[in-house]
Parts: C-alpha cells; structure tokens; sequence
C-alpha cells in the first residue's frame, strides 16, 4: 500500500496563498467562465489593497500586504519568495487554478480550518469573474519562474526607523520639514515570515521595568481593552470571537481564559458604556456594524444575544477591515473608524465642482464617494444608534486605533498612512482629531503636500489638510492605542508615563529597511502631545527576513501593567514596573 495519505474524493489538500486557503481536487482542471472585466472591477474594490495585479519596475511582481497575484493561476501554492505563508501552504504541493481558487473563495475556513484569510466571496458569480480575471493576469516567463522581487538587502546604516535601532528609551520627533520627495526611493514589497520566538530571543523594555509573557496559544489576539472590574477582553478576529481573561494583581498568568462571546464577524474594536465603574453593556465594532451585548461586572460568558446598534457602516467591502469604537466621557456620542476600501482611492470616478459640493453638503470636506463612501472616516452617532451615521471627520485612511483622552475628552487615533511613494513617505501618524477635520487622503498628506497619483484633482482643498500632531516613521503600521491612566497598583508606572499613550506597531511591508514591530510611548503635556515618541518595548525582529511578533493592542491592566497582544504567535505580554519593589 502506498504512504501517501489517502483522502475523499472531493478533498485532496489544504493551502493558504496570501491568506487564499483551498481544498483541491486533484487533476481537477476548470477552465474560467466568468467575465474578466467585471472580475477586474470587483478585485478593485476587494482584493487590490492587499494583492497587486499589475507588474512594477523590472517587468516583476509588486509585493504588496499580500503576494502579487500576477501569474498566480498555474504557480505552485506558496512559492512567491519573501512573503510570511504558513507551513501548510509552503509544504502543500497545490498548484493554483480555477478549480483550487472557486472552492476556497467560496468558504475559505470551511476550506481549510484556521486560515487568516477570514473573507470569503459569497456570490457565485462575483467568484467566477475574479477567477476569470486572474487568469488573465500572465507573469513572463523569467518572472514565473523566479517568483517575485526579493527585497533590496537591508542595513541599517543611517537610517534612524531601522528595526537594528530600535531599542527602549530611543526618541524620535519626525516633523513636515523631514518629508522627502515621492518616490526618491522605489516602493518595497518586503513583508516578514513570522516565525516562533527563537531561543535566544525576548522583548526589551526600559530599565526598572519587567516583560513576561502573560498568555500563549490565542487565535489572531487584536484589540485588548480592561473592563473596570480588571478583567481582560481579547478580540480574536480570524476566529470571530471575544475572549474574556481574568487575572488578580500581581498575578503574571490569567487564571480564567474563556470565550466570552462568538458568531461575530471579523470583530475589532471592543468598549464598555456606559463610562465609568459600572458599565451594563460591552459594544463590538465587527466589521461592518456594531453590535452590544448586556454586561454586568464579573460576568465571563454574554448573557445574552448580540443586539445590533448599527447595522451597516459602509456599503463597500474589502480594503481595510478593523473597526474601533469608543465613547465620549459624556457617553452621549459613539466614534466609530472605518479604514479606505483602497490604497489611495485609485477606482475613485471624478465629480465636477458643482458635483463635489453637492456630495461634502451631506458628507463632509474631503469625504470619498464610490466605494469610498463611509471610508477613510471618523463617524459619529449616539450610542443607541437612533441618529443617522454622520462624518465626525475625514481623510483618515485607516485609524484603526482610537481613544478619549481621559483628562481632555479629546478624541485620538493612530492612523496607517498610504503605501507607494517611497520607504519614508507616507508617516504614518497619532493625533487628536478635530470635530469636522479633513486630514489629507487620498489628495493630499501632511497638510499640504499633494498626493502626485491625484496631481491636479482637488485644488479646492490645497491647505485645508490638517497636520497630524505626532508624525511616525512611514510604514510602521500603528493599530491601537491607549492612554496610561494607572495611579496605584503593584505593577504600576511612575507618575511621569500618566496621561502619555501607548501605541502598537503592527511592522511594515512597504520599506526596504523593516521598521515598527514595537510598542511606542507618545509624550502628553498638559494634554498636548509634544511631537515626540519613544521606544518602550521591543525586540520583536529576528532578521531582516522574519520577526516572531507583531504587536496590536495595548491596555493598562488593573493593577497598572501594561498588556500587549501581538497576532503573530498569537500571545499576549505582561510589562510592569519593578524598581525598588520586592
């Protein structure tokens, strides 16, 4: 008898490309029937934030957040060079085609349970013209055969946003003035392998402080937020759910570690109202709605059924999918971030003047249309849902993190920046943000400087972009953010890191020096932020090639540690203050 592990029939092998996961029939050979150019619409507007269809510099493949999709019908799965796939695509042996992409785009976690790539295309029809415009996307042969462009070798040099730079208590204050021209170098694809934590690897942080891993063996940990009581929320987006971690004071491991609540979709931001000690429901921004569930203090499981507050934030799909949600201190108002359903709205039709003020009348200066509609903003409502979705402000293309400052009531996010224009362009950014604020996208960044892939579109917003408070080494992708608010406690900071922000780097793609990969401190005075950050936790890259974690949330624990989610190997860091304590 062979040893080749015998399958059924309709079910040969699991693989992952990019996130795209597929169980295939072996032989099978299904030759496309869709409409290629409706594909090439739907990919637009679904899969090209992640995924380049179109060949770069060199006649090669453009990396992006995902592999190039060029030549991707008849490669063999997981074979692009220079791109994180798991090992069950690297050692699959499936090669792609029409049949092997139908049935995983269908249902990618039915087609290989605990895939990253959590969106599948439901309409049969919307499937079988993108397959059919992938087939048409045809690599030369020179580039088939040597995958995609390796990224340029990497050294840290001069450059100060290095990852070999990186270390606790290293400052950075980028302002305007740093910016370079676009373009002054080519654009990278250079995402990471994740690997396990190497033996002789472990997080930094400042002196008098400790790190240690507080949980492991977590799906896709995201947002982290602390309900009043101390117990420790944890949305695991690729698996739909929120987790519930309770821990005593002091205590370095959790001693409850239960699913709070599941059947979500895609779920990011978490947030308890109303504010204060006693909160009576837990709101979870999914992917396009929010929903609440009833809550009160102590409880580990939902007692009941997610009520849905709003049922649609934008009428668009793909592009970026985090959603974060937080309240006023007042709890009279809801912020919702919904990211860009593109790079820089490059499917965006044009409007006349007339046109373009009809439309910001309703939307707001600089709002996008199409499938931007609801996109690149800041919305707000009241926490019922009762009011109409309105822009709280716009042209930010994906704060994934927001927060009320606890001391001003301002609202703040951290916001990943465009790709495309070179390793130092576009920073990406912290800010309060101002009620009715336009902050630049896609026509324009860092106040005035025009986006040269919209030269010309928008001269009626030349020197209306807003300047952003805190400007981040381009590409260093911050997800959440929080404020430091602890004043007693066993692992509590000293009295100085009170009021600052905490920012998670999730790492860069788009640069051929990898940066981010950390934690940063965001200096506070008075409620002003001072234009600079500071490395507090790093330690994260293993090479230029592979990093072993990539932060995402961070919330102050009750006994005033910081905690720290990092998706991926799906584990979450505990770093609290020990000098001069027993």
């Amino acid at each position: 008898m062979s040893s080749r592990r015998s399958f059924p029939r309709a079910l040969l092998l699991g693989a992952i490309v990019g996130g795209f996961g597929v169980a295939v029939e072996a032989g099978a050979q299904v030759p496309p029937s869709g409409n290629a150019a409706q594909g090439k619409v739907f990919f637009q507007q679904n899969c090209a934030m992640c995924h380049a269809d179109t060949l770069g510099p060199g006649n090669l493949p453009v990396m992006g957040q995902g592999p190039s999709l060029v030549g991707v019908v008849g490669r063999r799965a997981g074979s692009v060079p220079n791109f994180s796939f798991t090992n069950a695509l690297s050692g699959s042996g499936v090669t792609w085609d029409s049949a092997t992409l139908e049935h995983f785009l269908a249902n990618p976690s039915a087609a290989v349970p605990g895939t990253t790539m959590p969106v599948s295309v439901a309409d049969a029809g919307d499937r079988s013209n993108v397959i059919a415009y992938l087939s048409t996307l045809k690599a030369p042969a020179q580039v088939a055969a040597a995958g995609a462009n390796p990224a340029p070798a990497s050294s840290a040099g001069g450059d100060s946003g290095d990852w070999r730079r990186a270390a606790p208590g290293v400052t950075h204050h980028l302002s305007v003035a740093d910016l370079p021209a676009p373009y002054k170098t080519s654009s990278s694809g250079n995402s990471p392998r994740v690997v396990t934590q190497p033996a002789d690897a472990s997080p930094s942080v400042p002196a008098g402080f400790k790190v240690r891993l507080f949980a492991s063996g977590l799906s896709n940990p995201r947002v982290v937020r602390v309900a009043p009581n101390g117990d420790i929320f944890v949305a695991e987006t690729a698996e739909n759910r929120i987790r519930v971690l309770r821990a005593a004071d002091g205590a370095e491991t959790p001693s409850d570690n239960q699913v709070f609540a599941d059947d979500l979709d895609r779920p990011f931001g978490i947030a308890f109202y109303p504010p204060g000690d006693h909160p009576q429901w837990i709101y979870v921004a999914n992917n396009n709605s929010v929903v609440r569930f009833p809550y009160r203090s102590g409880e580990l499981k939902a007692s009941g059924a997610a009520q849905t507050v709003v049922p649609r934030l934008t009428e668009s799909h793909g592009g970026h999918s985090t959603r974060d949600v937080a309240f006023s201190l007042d709890g009279k108002r809801m912020f919702i971030t919904v990211g860009s359903g593109s790079n820089v709205a490059e499917s965006m039709s044009k409007k006349s003047p007339e046109e373009i003020k009809r439309w910001e009348a309703e939307h707001g200066q600089g709002a996008g249309w199409d499938a931007e509609a609801n996109r690149a903003d800041i919305l707000v409502t009241d926490p019922e849902g009762h009011q109409p979705l309105r822009t709280f402000a716009t042209g930010i293309r994906n704060g994934a993190g927001i927060a009320v400052d606890p001391q001003t009531g301002e609202l703040w996010t951290a916001t990943n920046e465009r790709d495309g224009l070179g390793d130092d362009l576009v920073p990406d950014y912290v800010t309060r943000v101002r009620a009715g604020g336009f902050y630049g996208w896609p026509w324009y960044y860092m106040g005035n400087h025009e986006d040269p892939r919209h030269a010309g579109e928008r001269p009626d917003l030349a020197g209306k972009a807003i300047v952003p408070d805190v400007l981040l080494q381009s590409h260093s992708a911050p997800l959440e953010m929080s404020f430091y608010t602890a004043t007693t406690g066993v692992a509590a900071f000293p009295a100085d890191y009170r009021g600052d922000a905490f920012v998670a780097m999730h790492g860069s793609w788009n640069r051929s020096s990898r940066t981010g990969y950390k934690v940063v401190r965001v200096r506070v005075e008075h409620g002003v932020p001072t234009g600079e950050y500071v490395d507090f936790l790093t330690g994260f890259v293993a090479s230029d090639r592979a990093v072993w974690g990539r932060p995402v949330g961070v919330a102050t624990a009750h006994d005033g540690a910081l905690l720290v989610t990092e998706d991926g190997n799906g584990t979450i860091w505990r770093v609290s203050y020990t000098a001069g304590r027993p």
